[in-house]
Order: structure tokens, then C-alpha cells, then sequence
């Protein structure tokens, strides 16, 4: 499989997952005449929605990015196992919508807070494998990477599935800590000047 056809399929699937996100989001159902402040209360009813659709498609966006490095930028050829490992991530990324969708309908439930972090945790793991596989294999050349430039990429890819661990447990205690949790691995790949702290604390060449 050529680098093009793998582009393409990455590309289409996160277009329309990303664009299923927001058909969970619908107008409320109002029967009769309704006053503006009744209709505030019920626009209000769909903020739980509107927050996991945000944090979902930010996540999204954050995966995609990675992937776009790790195989258009890093890999400069493709093979059957690399292929393999990135079905398994599309199926995953696919079910986004499920998890998200769960968490924005019963986000006061614990364990649509786990469900949310498992499959965070999922696919982090199948991107980092993916990661690996694309920088250590014999079968797959890459250019010269820096070693400051792979610590960035482990330290990105590997943020949300820590913060996910953390927030599972965390949920029992503060619901509204573990979902600040998530919201900040999202915002710490979105920057790009926090990674570059992070590595000048911890990664020093």
C-alpha cells in the first residue's frame, strides 16, 4: 500500500467521525409557544453535550496530527504489519463517537467516565505502538529524527493515556476533576510550547 491510499483512508475516517460528533447534538424537542428564558433552560440541558463534543473533536484533531507525523513524515514506506496496526487504530477512533456520546449524556456517571478513559487509553497505545513500529523497525526507514524530537513525540502520545489512568479513579472522588484532567491533555498537545517545557525539564541532550 502506497503512503497516498493511507492518507486517504486516515483523512476520510476522521472527516466523518469528526462530523458524526455533532449529529448527538440536536435542538430540544419543543411542543407549544415557549418563552426565552424557558428556551435558555433547555439550551442548557445540552451543555454536558456540547463540552464532550469540544473535548472529543480536539482529541480527534490531536490524534490525526499524529498520525499524519508518524506515517506521512517518519515513515517513508509502508508495510503489511504497519497496515495492520493502523486498521487496528481506525477501528478505534471510529468508536469516538460512542464513547463521546456517552460521556455528554451521563456525564455525572462514573462510569461513562471510565469508558471515556479506556478507549483514550486504547487508542494512545495502538498510536504509540504504531509510533514504535514506524521508528524502530528494520522494515520501515524514516529520515534522521532527533532525540529531542522523538522525546516530544513520546511525551505527546503518551500525556492523555497517564491523564486517562489518572482520571478513571479520579471520577469516584471529583467528576469534574477527571474531565479537567482530560481537558488538559488535550490542551498540552495542542501547545506546542508545552512540550518544548517539558523537555527542557526533563530531556536534556
Amino acid at each position: 500500500m502506497s503512503h497516498t491510499r493511507l492518507d486517504q483512508l486516515s483523512d476520510g475516517i476522521f472527516a466523518i467521525v469528526m462530523t458524526i460528533l455533532v449529529f448527538e447534538i440536536k435542538v430540544p424537542e419543543i411542543w407549544g409557544p415557549i418563552d426565552n428564558p424557558g428556551l435558555w433552560t433547555e439550551i442548557k440541558l445540552l451543555l454536558p453535550l456540547f463540552l464532550s463534543y469540544v473535548l472529543s473533536f480536539a482529541l480527534l484533531f490531536t490524534y490525526w496530527r499524529a498520525h499524519h507525523f508518524f506515517i506521512s513524515i517518519y515513515a517513508k514506506n509502508v508495510d503489511s504489519v504497519l497496515t495492520n496496526i493502523n486498521a487496528l487504530f481506525f477501528m478505534l477512533v471510529s468508536l469516538v463517537p460512542f464513547s463521546s456520546s456517552l460521556l455528554g449524556q451521563f456525564s455525572k456517571n462514573e462510569l461513562s467516565i471510565v469508558i471515556f478513559g479506556v478507549h483514550i487509553i486504547l487508542i494512545g497505545l495502538t498510536l504509540y505502538w504504531m509510533r514504535r513500529y514506524v521508528l524502530y523497525s528494520e522494515h520501515i526507514h524514516n529520515p534522521e529524527i532527533s532525540k529531542r524530537e522523538i522525546h516530544g513525540s513520546t511525551v505527546r502520545t503518551l500525556v492523555p493515556v497517564v491523564f486517562a489512568l489518572i482520571a478513571m479513579p479520579l471520577a469516584y472522588l471529583s467528576i469534574k476533576l477527571s474531565l479537567t484532567l482530560f481537558t488538559l491533555a488535550v490542551i498540552f498537545n495542542l501547545s506546542s510550547y508545552s512540550t518544548r517545557l517539558f523537555a527542557k525539564l526533563f530531556f536534556r541532550e
